[in-house]
């Protein structure tokens, strides 16, 4: 039997990723800032049950997407909501996995200016306005850059890649073409 992953260790490895999950669902930063504490209660009390610590990354998104449900649930004032008619529905977090150990030797094969821009905002939850000021970039280019970016990114997951979406832009499958790519 394994012993439980270090809390700590966890929480510094995954709380910047998570936070920026939970900003691309959520608009207003105070909320992300609360249910980044609440997700950092449910994981501080549900660690030590994980089973498969190999699951460990799936466990805690999927714990953050659930925050997100009841967030917007708690905010429906009582409607009636079923979690498919929402937007903000994660994508199957059995695909998105399999596909986050690719985002980082995708990025890098980026230009480095470009890889450490999508890095900084996409991967550790800078916001753009932030990290165009930091860089000393007019806000509206840097909005221009990233979305270029993001496109360049998708060409090269593309070209290794196919991919399905659902109705609402979420991912539902991929599946790797036969060209057998080795970035991932």
């Amino acid at each position: 039997m394994s012993t439980a992953p270090d809390l700590t260790a966890v929480w510094s490895a995954y709380r910047d990723r998570l936070k920026a999950f939970l900003h691309a669902r959520i608009a207003n930063p105070a909320d992300v800032d609360d249910l980044l504490q609440d997700i950092s209660i449910k994981a501080f009390t549900g660690l030590p049950d994980l089973q498969d610590h190999a699951k460990l990354k799936p466990w805690l998104f999927q714990t953050a997407n659930r925050a997100i449900i009841d967030h917007y649930r708690a905010n429906a004032r009582g409607k009636d909501i079923d979690p498919g008619d929402l937007w903000y529905v994660e994508d199957d977090p059995v695909v998105r996995h399999d596909l986050e150990g690719c985002v980082t030797p995708f990025i890098n094969a980026l230009p480095a200016d470009t890889a450490q821009m999508l890095t900084e905002i996409d991967l550790n939850g800078m916001s753009q306005r932030d990290y165009a000021q930091a860089h000393d970039i007019p806000y509206s280019t840097l909005k221009s850059r990233v979305t270029k970016a993001r496109t360049d990114l998708r060409d090269l997951f593309e070209g290794c890649c196919k991919f399905t979406m659902d109705s609402r832009g979420n991912l539902s499958e991929m599946e790797r073409k036969s060209t057998g790519c080795s970035r991932c």
